[in-house]
C-alpha cells in the first residue's frame, strides 16, 4: 500500500489538532500569511481565529474526516477533506451528519490557504432542516 502524499498527511495533522483545540499548535502547519476564508466569505487571519470562531458557534464540534484527495501544481499542491461534523450546539443539542468541505493549498511543507464549507450556517438559519 502506498504511503499518504506528505501534504495529505499536513493537513491531516493540522486538523487534528484543530479539533483538540489546540490553535497555537496547528499554527505551525500554517504559513505567516496564510489566507483563511470560511462559508460566507468571513476571513480569518489565523488558526486562534478559527477556533474562536467555532468557540462563538459551537459548545465544540469535531470532524469526522472521511476521504482526502490532491493535485499538484508546478509550486504547490491542492489537498481536499472532506466529511462531516458533529457536536453540540449553544443551546445544548447534539448534531450530527453536517457535511464539510476544506481546500487547502499547501506550499513549502505549510499552508498557505484553507477555504471552508459546511452546512453549519445553513442549519443555523433554518433548524428545521437539521435532521438530528
Amino acid at each position: 500500500m502506498p504511503s499518504e502524499h506528505p501534504a495529505v498527511t499536513l493537513v491531516r495533522q493540522f486538523l487534528e489538532l484543530s479539533m483538540i483545540p489546540d490553535p497555537q499548535s496547528a499554527a505551525r502547519y500554517m504559513s505567516t500569511d496564510v489566507r483563511i476564508t470560511f462559508t460566507g466569505g468571513r476571513a480569518m487571519p489565523d488558526a486562534q481565529a478559527i477556533t474562536a470562531f467555532n468557540g462563538g458557534r459551537y459548545n465544540w464540534v469535531k470532524k469526522a474526516m472521511g476521504q482526502f484527495d490532491w493535485t499538484e501544481h508546478a509550486d504547490h499542491c491542492v489537498v481536499y477533506s472532506n466529511g462531516t461534523l458533529y457536536g453540540e450546539w449553544p443551546d445544548g443539542r447534539s448534531f450530527s451528519g453536517n457535511r464539510y468541505l476544506d481546500r487547502f493549498e499547501v506550499r513549502d511543507g505549510l499552508i498557505t490557504r484553507m477555504d471552508v464549507w459546511n452546512d453549519s450556517a445553513e442549519w443555523i438559519l433554518q433548524p428545521q432542516i437539521n435532521r438530528d
